[in-house]
């Protein structure tokens, strides 16, 4: 997600922030489950895999307000 940036910025940014830390873990958790869905490894239907990536985006676009926020302008 944060593929561009330093991972020290996200780590500080982690170790600093428990509210963006909570969000990136349920982000990970939400992709983790979306992946194991799409693979068949997790059983879900349609509706919940579609209700699950939804909230994965939701944690995103979140996610990356807060840090673009918090980041210098360069």
């Amino acid at each position: 997600m944060f593929e561009d940036q330093p991972q020290s910025e996200i780590d500080a940014r982690l170790s600093a922030d428990p509210q963006f830390k909570k969000l990136y873990d349920q982000h990970r958790k939400l992709n983790k489950k979306c992946m194991d869905a799409s693979l068949g490894v997790l059983g879900v239907d349609d509706v919940t895999l579609g209700q699950m990536k939804r909230e994965k985006l939701l944690a995103k676009q979140q996610l990356l307000r807060m840090y673009e926020s918090s980041s210098p302008v360069h």
